[in-house]
């Protein structure tokens, strides 16, 4: 089994613990890639134009032998819009060719058993150091993925407390990657699309329970704080990349032990 350090909010090694068995897995790229794309479409919301949008009309064709075009044309008479186009998608208020509709499938699907599978992978990837830096993590040359911190870190309750552990763990590179990036507009067609700003994802924090430590961190840059009963592989693989650097609550290190077991 595979041991790593217990921090103290000091930033100083306090113990030793075996990383559980869910660490040790394969990585399998394709499942993982799978299970993001089934929970990201899961929060889509349908929709759809009006079934009869475009079809409230009198228009009906007046057939061949006229010299005109088949579309169908608004019927009356002592009317100005009389014979003019309707209904068919290319005339003035007529139906769209192709409309969204709300019955249309948006989710992927998944099997429970993949989905559990993918996500064990997605755990054991932030484990690999390569896999970690392969991300775009600044992190030391010693450093030992994932991090783990005595269970002080849940009742964390000030942004400054959250920072100022970060630097003594050594990830000062890292927040100000995420900072420098933060913001930043992006390139491309994403601009139109709700995207504008860039936003780098920086360090998992993952704990037991709730004491302060969500509030403290969510001010942060590229911090974010889940709960290990609600934790999915979205968190652990933003865009479908496995291996985001995380750090693990000891609590939390062993509910995700026992789960997985």
């Amino acid at each position: 089994m595979v041991e790593r350090p217990i921090y103290n909010l000091d930033g100083e090694i306090i113990g030793k613990i075996e990383l559980p068995s869910v660490f040790n897995r394969p990585v399998r790229l394709d499942l993982i890639r799978r299970a993001y794309l089934s929970t990201l479409t899961s929060s889509r919301q349908p929709k759809g134009t009006d079934p009869n949008a475009g079809k409230r009309t009198s228009a009906r064709s007046w057939g061949v032998g006229r010299g005109l075009a088949r579309v169908p044309r608004i019927r009356g008479e002592h009317h100005p819009t009389v014979g003019r186009g309707a209904f068919a998608p290319g005339t003035v208020g007529g139906r769209t060719a192709h409309p969204p509709r709300t019955d249309k499938r948006l989710e992927e699907k998944i099997n429970k058993k993949e989905k559990r599978l993918a996500m064990m992978s997605a755990i054991s990837a932030t484990a690999d150091k390569e896999i970690v830096r392969s991300r775009g993590h600044r992190i030391p040359g010693e450093f030992e993925t994932p991090l783990i911190i005595s269970k002080e870190i849940e009742s964390l309750s000030k942004t400054n407390q959250v920072k100022k552990l970060l630097d003594k763990l050594g990830l000062s590179e890292e927040l100000k990657r995420c900072k420098d990036r933060w913001g930043k507009i992006r390139a491309g067609r994403g601009k139109m699309r709700g995207r504008k700003r860039q936003r780098a994802k920086g360090p998992l924090i993952i704990v037991s329970k709730d004491d302060g430590i969500v509030k403290a961190a969510r001010n942060i840059p590229g911090v974010d704080v889940k709960l290990v009963d609600l934790l999915s592989v979205k968190d652990l693989c933003p865009g479908g990349v496995p291996g985001r650097l995380t750090i693990w609550s000891e609590t939390a290190i062993r509910e995700i032990g026992d789960r997985f077991a």
